[in-house]
Parts: C-alpha cells; sequence; structure tokens
C-alpha cells in the first residue's frame, strides 16, 4: 500500500516540492519548540520509557531526552545538524520523502522517536510500516508535534486540518502502516505555550 493510495487526492501535496535536501541544506541549529514544550518531549519519553537502542527519525542537533538511550541512532537530512547531536552514537543522512526505506536490518531497534517532523512526510504510511519492520516486537514509535512548521514543507492535509484534528491523522498512519497496536494520543498539559501532542503505539 501506498500513502498517497490510503488517503484524498492531494492530502500529500506541498506548496514547495523542490527537493527537500535543498530545503534543509542550511543547518539550523536553533529550537523550533519553546522550552515547556521541549520539556513535555523529554517527558512523555521518560514516561514511556523510551530507552535502550533507539531510532531518532527526521533527527536534527538535539533529541530531547532526559534520560538519554542506551544507544541512539540519528537520521537526518542536514549532516552539520547531526553532527553536533551530543546524544548520538550513529549519525545517517537520508531523505525520507525521496526514499522511505529505512537502511536498518528488520528488529534493530527498541524504541523509534519522531519529533516536530511527522508533518513534513509527504509518503508516512511507507515510513511508518518500515519503522515497524525495524522495531523489535513491542517496540513503539512515538510522534510528538506542535503547532509550529515550515508551512510551505508541511503536507496540505496537515495543513487544512484543525490542530485537535491532527492527532486523527497520525493514527491514519498507524493503521494504514499495518504491524502495529491501537495508537494513543494526547496532549500534553504542561506545553501551556507552544502545544505538544503525542501520538504512538507498539508493535503488534
Amino acid at each position: 500500500m501506498t500513502s498517497r493510495g490510503a488517503f484524498p487526492p492531494g492530502f500529500f501535496d506541498r506548496l514547495d516540492p523542490s527537493p527537500d535536501l535543498t530545503f534543509y541544506a542550511p543547518p539550523r541549529l536553533v529550537m523550533h519548540i519553546d522550552e515547556d514544550a521541549v520539556a513535555a518531549v523529554g517527558a512523555t519519553y521518560a514516561e514511556l520509557g523510551i530507552g535502550g537502542e533507539v531510532l531518532d527519525l527526521m533527527s536534527s542537533w538535539v533529541s530531547h531526552f532526559t534520560v538519554p538511550p542506551r544507544r541512539l541512532t540519528a537520521l537526518g537530512m542536514n549532516q552539520a545538524e547531526l553532527d553536533a547531536n551530543p546524544l548520538a552514537s550513529d549519525r545517517i543522512l537520508a531523505d525520507l520523502n525521496a526514499d522511505p526505506a529505512l537502511p536498518f536490518a528488520d528488529a534493530s531497534f527498541d524504541d523509534v522517536v519522531c519529533c516536530v517532523s511527522v508533518d513534513y512526510l509527504v509518503r508516512p504510511v511507507e515510513v511508518f510500516a518500515e519503522v515497524a519492520r525495524v522495531l523489535r516486537p513491542g517496540g513503539r514509535l512515538v510522534c510528538t508535534w506542535s503547532n509550529r512548521c515550515f508551512p510551505t514543507k508541511a503536507v496540505r492535509g496537515w495543513l487544512t486540518a484543525v490542530e485537535d484534528d491532527r492527532p486523527a491523522v497520525v493514527e491514519a498512519y498507524f493503521q494504514a502502516a499495518g504491524g502495529f497496536g491501537a495508537p494513543r494520543s494526547s496532549r500534553r498539559p504542561e506545553a501551556t505555550g507552544d502545544p505538544l501532542w503525542v501520538t504512538w503505539a507498539a508493535k503488534a
């Protein structure tokens, strides 16, 4: 199944369809959400017990863990940002919108996280299916996001959804991908400036 086949026509279109590697070429060593939202991401990971061997999808120079995992693989699109990530043990340069295949063997990771980036995926169902493949049994994919984004690079379906409906969008990605149990969504109450939502599911 392809992600485009499971959603309305135009859902994954973007205002700027140019190659993402060009857009993300300049390093952006900044926080994309405020301090409370950053803390809420770390608290979410801690509460869920995200640890062991972890893959950080669409990663950057910071991964927001309050308790570092035993081994963190950071996969992103800017080498300078990945190199600056102090928690990363391994750094992989990859554009998931160009190729959703993950360069890892089956059952390579205990958990996978994706912070403030799920709104940019043009082939999310394929990416989520790949995540299910590389997760070990019971491992979780945890997606967190706020209301900030680069609007020219976020997909149309995300931009047109109201904020409270976006968890349902991510849940639909999980359900279409298969390989996961029922997804769960919530809004973090401690993020009172930039809001923070989380949707996660465990490998079935």
